[in-house]
């Protein structure tokens, strides 16, 4: 290769050029690509289809065009870009469910709610400009901004658009960069700007205050938000946060129904239907008969699920149903925008308005300056043209003998070129005496205009005044009410296991070796079920099955098992030892099911005992928890159930000694756990030596009879009959008749 052909190279570093490449890409995709510009709140790509309509003429008086038409323009003459991307940027411009205040009237198929990317293609659709996208073109023309070559040079273009309405808040926008994003929620026209003149009167104000005017984003959907207020003032203040917004639904009773009326931003009906439909189909919703979409042009969402029965809670389902799935959505906030010095950073609300505001008062201030300078022209003009009616005698005849009049005029009267240029391009009709008159009544107009403006921009308070009274009647024009209420609502929680579970009666069953199964209903008779070889029926409890069964073992501890995981009591089910991890030579020896404020007494032999609520016996840990805590050489006695009606109930203790005692349920405590409290006074050597020990505990209701088995026999005590063993709780008892002394069990019999 020849000197000079190397000469045409620049060698460098690849480790440099790549490090330069990729910052001036990324600075591009920040600039020009991702983020808005906090003046107008628009991405480049959004400001010149907004340009390119209005230049078309597309306003919102103008009859639509095409689609492609706009995007063309956009294309070949702003935006060297792919037409889908451009296309989609107008698409969301245009659809009322993305943009809180669209910028674009469609007409034709702009997507739905359900796919907003089901737009038909541009060919098919038309579009032109809404009213409110006039705040941010109306000033175009009047000084107010920097315009810049396109990408070929061959047009001007805007560099921002002179927006009236902070509209970086108001429509909000999402995008990603290189190292950065942002993520900005729409909010309430009527809010920002009451906000907007707060800080205008109050420049000292802090962002607290501000979150009075605006409390929270105001989404397109009616959608509730449900943020704490104190944690939307959080964000507000750092810029970054998370807001959450939940459907809005009613019930109604008559039919048992519960009909969803508006989703979350975003959204889509379909998709909540298909997640609340997939738990319908695997029976995790087991309240919920069926799921209907009645969404039609007067309600355009009205979602309805239909509970079982009245007895529903409907509350307590839609806790659920926000819990897991789309009806309640979580929203980024992170106000990360481009600044008027051209560099991104993330601000807070007061900060954001100030900046807006900032950009507005210097719009506003050349807006009135380039109107003023047109006023001064204009009455320039009206001086010299007022010179040539006052002297039209003389004008006419220079003007008539003057080869070169210009300059004769410009040196008669003083005139300056543009004046006698004005005066030279009148026509004969002009020069009538009515002209003169209308001249010398626009100039009275234009030098009170004139005056106006020259005190305004000399004023501070007066400019305040202006852009204050501007903000207020934009306001008024497109202004609206806050369609997201704010709304005070707690965390959502999904139901457990156990209450997604079908509620069906079971019998759970117990066998001698610590086997356990479940038969559906009630009238199962345990005993008669087969069992394994060397193995028996041990005890049963009813319950139901989206119940937990409670086990208890021979070390007093509890365990629990949700009772529709058993095994059917069609096969032999399966040791306990499989799912629980008891001590070492423990021995499961009962098992308890029902409501979970059903009460129990739990005693040991050792003649102590207490009630116990069946909730306070649900572990799940696989060891179990420690529940009744036994004496040395002390066993644990089978739980006896405690009637829910316990006014008049009376505790029956029996002792192998023969002795009954019967004392009022009253004078025995309610506890979570421990020894518990005497039952039975046994006398402490008998009981260390295990001579005498309780063998049998009862709950009689009020006025219920008493059967005690004994030996081979057995015999009914009534409530009268019961009178001689009664005392206080911890007495000796009495002992029952010679033939009824070998207590097996006791009974309660009505």
């Amino acid at each position: 290769m020849s000197e000079n052909a190397a000469s045409d190279f620049e060698t460098q570093p690849l480790r440099e050029f790549t490090e330069r490449a990729y910052l001036d890409y990324s600075m591009y995709v920040i600039l020009d690509r991702a983020l808005p510009h906090v003046s107008d709140g628009l991405k480049p790509v959004q400001r010149r289809i907004v340009y390119a309509m209005s230049e078309l003429g597309l306003s919102a008086a103008a009859k639509y065009k095409k689609s492609a038409r706009t995007v063309g323009d956009v294309l070949g003459k702003y935006h060297p870009h792919g037409d889908a991307a451009c296309y989609e940027a107008m698409v969301h411009m245009a659809q009322p469910f993305t943009y809180r205040y669209p910028l674009i009237d469609g007409q034709g198929n702009w997507g739905s709610p359900d796919d907003p990317k089901s737009f038909a293609a541009m060919r098919y659709t038309e579009a032109r400009l809404t009213p409110y996208a006039r705040v941010l073109l109306n000033e175009l023309g009047q000084g107010t901004v920097e315009w810049i070559p396109n990408f070929d040079g061959a047009l001007q273009e805007p560099e921002r658009l002179p927006a009236r309405l902070p509209n970086v808040l108001l429509n909000g926008g999402s995008g990603i960069a290189v190292g950065m994003a942002t993520d900005i929620p729409p909010h309430n026209l009527r809010e920002v700007v009451d906000a907007c003149v707060h800080l205008l009167d109050r420049p000292e104000a802090t962002t607290a205050e501000l979150c009075e005017h605006v409390p929270a984003p105001d989404f397109p959907t009616a959608s509730d938000v449900i943020t704490p207020r104190e944690e939307l003032r959080t964000i507000y203040e750092r810029g970054h946060g998370t807001v959450r917004a939940r459907a809005r639904w009613e019930y109604e009773r008559e039919q048992a129904q519960i009909v969803i009326h508006a989703l979350p931003y975003q959204v889509a009906g379909a998709k909540v239907m298909e997640q609340i439909a997939a738990q319908i189909q695997s029976r995790k919703l087991p309240m919920v008969e069926d799921l209907r979409d009645e969404s039609d042009h007067d309600a355009p969402v009205r979602i309805v699920v239909q509970l079982r029965s009245r007895r529903q809670d409907p509350e307590r389902v839609m806790d659920h149903l926000f819990a897991t799935t789309d009806l309640e959505r979580g929203y980024r906030v992170h106000l990360n925008v481009i600044g008027l010095d051209g560099r991104p950073r993330v601000f807070s609300l007061r900060d954001l308005l100030a900046e807006w505001l900032s950009f507005r008062t210097e719009t506003v201030r050349r807006r009135l300056t380039w109107r003023l300078e047109k006023v001064e022209d204009r009455l320039h003009i009206l001086e010299g043209l007022l010179t040539a009616y006052l002297n039209i005698d003389e004008v006419i005849a220079i003007i008539r003998e003057e080869d070169e009049p210009k300059p004769v005029l410009m040196e008669r009267f003083g005139l300056s070129d543009a004046q006698a240029e004005a005066i030279l391009e009148l026509r004969l009709r002009h020069l009538a005496r009515l002209e003169e008159m209308k001249i010398r009544g626009e100039q009275g107009d234009l030098e009170r205009e004139r005056d106006e403006l020259r005190a305004t921009l000399g004023d501070a308070a007066r400019l305040r005044e202006q852009v204050k009274s501007e903000l207020l009647g934009d306001a008024e024009a497109h202004g609206d009410e806050r369609r997201s209420p704010l709304v005070q609502r707690g965390p959502a929680r999904a139901m457990d296991e156990t209450e997604l579970m079908p509620s069906e009666p079971v019998t759970v069953v117990l066998s001698e070796k610590g086997w356990v199964r479940a038969a559906k209903g009630h009238e199962v008779d345990a005993t008669g079920l087969s069992y394994k070889a060397g193995d028996g029926y041990l005890d049963h409890a009813l319950g139901r099955s989206n119940q937990p069964a409670i086990f208890l073992d021979s070390t007093g501890r509890a365990y629990a098992v949700p009772a529709h995981t058993l095994p059917s009591a069609r096969s032999q089910g399966e040791p306990l030892t499989k799912r629980l991890t008891p001590p070492e030579k423990a021995r499961f020896q009962s098992v308890l099911a029902g409501d979970s404020e059903s009460r129990w007494l739990l005693a040991s032999d050792a003649g102590y005992g207490f009630r116990v609520p069946l909730r306070e016996l649900f572990s799940r840990n696989r060891s179990g928890k420690a529940v009744l805590t036994l004496p040395d050489g002390a066993a644990v006695l089978p739980p006896v159930t405690v009637p829910a009606e316990a006014d008049g109930a009376e505790v029956v203790v029996a002792s192998s000694d023969g002795r009954l005692l019967v004392f009022p349920l009253e004078e025995l405590p309610e506890m979570a756990r421990g020894k518990g409290n005497k039952l039975i006074g046994i006398p402490a050597q008998r009981l260390r030596d295990r001579e005498e020990v309780v063998v049998a505990v009862a709950v009689l209701p009020a006025g219920a009879a008493l059967r005690v088995e004994a030996g081979k026999t057995g015999k009914r005590l009534s409530h009268s009959d019961l009178e001689a063993f009664r005392a206080a709780r911890g007495r000796r008892g009495v002992q029952l008749p010679r033939g009824l002394r070998q207590i097996r069990g006791l009974h309660v019999e009505n």
